[in-house]
């Protein structure tokens, strides 16, 4: 049934969506489609960009978001390893939905509270990239393990102090919580910095009568995206690290098959040559967490990700913003209606996709600073719209509540909602 339990996801709540009239609320929409369902919306398939949006815009490309998913779900495939996309990238059950039906096997996040948005979409599978020591958290977890045996959760350790405030937040649980013990990086995020340290919380998650240690978990992109020869030289350190924790806690592990999980959008490739080929007595589910490949970007994973480095085709961008010239101040330059919270900026400006020699210089919060170059000064008048590639899209998809998805006529073929 499509509501199961036994679901990876429920598509009635999912579906649902599609019939809540949308309003004034939703930024970057038509006025004409307030008090209209989405449903009804798509019905028409108008096409965008004459249905009178108040600007600026943010849009999806229908074709490369089905390209992506397909091209990630294949590259997967062919080399053994499995993906649970990092779900906080866009807040999207739709889009959750899309990835699981390409072959997901769960959906990572980064916040217990993104963990609950999902689990009321009916997510069965989830994966949460980091320690929980939360008491309302873990109270929110274990009603939700023991009313849903089908349920399954797992998260991360680091301490032995987390550990044991956990089993103490889950005394009276029915249900074991899952986890991994992080293998951290000197100067990174969380995770154990030691091998000693490493051992230690893993012989305390084994013995806790509240977890269940399921296996190691690791982020390669840590200190950054960087494509130099000492960066990646420290990401294949820190993976070994966690390769060789997977191997030496072998006897700790409380499952057949043990996890090993890593892997972000730049560094998937690295992981997956780092984190498969294990010992024949070993069975061992290489986990790769990559969200942004969904819709890829015009700026930091154009340069990085594994399948367009070098500008192979593999992914292609699905995100962009459309924002209109509202004044020309000075001969060389545009004022656009697009700001810090309407675009992302903190890895990149807005990219100009129809100019040839100009780039957004600076960001206010409701426009943006557009440096003309000398052919793009005839190209750009007080009146015209412009479109934007963007650069990382975690921080696109979080300032919109919807997004329309076009197609290649630039006809409406759905709506996104996003639920931050």
């Amino acid at each position: 049934m499509a509501g199961s339990l036994n679901a990876p996801i429920n598509r009635v709540a999912v579906q649902a969506l599609a019939h809540q009239p949308l309003d004034v609320g939703f930024k970057g929409i038509p006025a004409r489609w307030w008090g209209h369902t989405s449903a009804e919306i798509v019905a028409r398939a108008p096409r965008f960009s004459g249905e009178g949006a108040f600007g600026p815009v943010c849009v999806l490309d229908a074709d490369a978001v089905t390209h992506n998913l397909a091209a990630m779900a294949s590259w997967c495939r062919e080399r053994g390893v499995q993906l649970a996309p990092h779900g906080k990238t866009h807040m999207s059950p739709q889009l959750a939905t899309r990835q699981l039906d390409a072959g997901a096997c769960a959906i990572s996040v980064a916040t217990i509270g993104q963990a609950a948005v999902y689990r009321a979409f009916g997510v069965r599978d989830l994966v949460l990239a980091n320690e929980l020591v939360d008491d309302a958290g873990l109270a929110w977890l274990a009603a939700e393990l023991d009313r849903d045996e089908t349920f399954g959760f797992t998260c991360w350790v680091d301490s032995v102090r987390g550990v044991e405030l956990m089993t103490a937040a889950l005394a009276g649980a029915g249900r074991a919580v899952d986890v991994c013990v992080e293998v951290g990086l000197a100067g990174g995020r969380s995770g154990c910095r030691s091998r000693g340290a490493t051992d230690e919380v893993a012989r305390a998650a084994a013995a806790s009568p509240r977890l269940r240690l399921v296996g190691v978990a690791g982020y390669e992109a840590a200190l950054g995206q960087d494509l130099a020869p000492a960066a990646m030289s420290a990401v294949a350190d820190h993976l070994a690290e966690v390769r060789s924790a997977v191997i030496r806690l072998a006897p700790l592990f409380e499952t057949d098959s043990v996890v090993a999980t890593a892997g972000g959008s730049t560094y998937f490739d690295a992981v997956t040559e780092a984190l498969t080929g294990w010992p024949d007595r070993m069975s061992v589910r290489t986990i790769l967490r990559s969200g942004c490949y969904l819709t890829h970007d015009h700026g930091l994973y154009a340069r990085t990700s594994p399948l367009t480095r070098g500008g192979s085709p593999g992914l292609r961008p699905a995100l962009q913003v459309r924002a209109q010239v509202v004044s020309r101040p000075e001969s060389d330059l545009a004022i656009l209606t697009m700001g810090r919270r309407d675009v992302a900026f903190d890895q990149g400006m807005p990219i100009p996709l129809e100019l040839t020699d100009s780039e957004v210089t600076k960001l206010n919060d409701q426009h943006a600073f557009l440096r003309l170059g000398p052919r793009d000064r005839s190209t750009a008048p007080v009146g015209a719209w412009l479109r934007f590639g963007i650069s990382h899209p975690c921080t696109v998809f979080d300032k919109w509540r919807l997004i329309p998805e076009v197609d290649g006529d630039d006809r409406v073929v759905d709506l996104i909602r996003t639920i931050f």
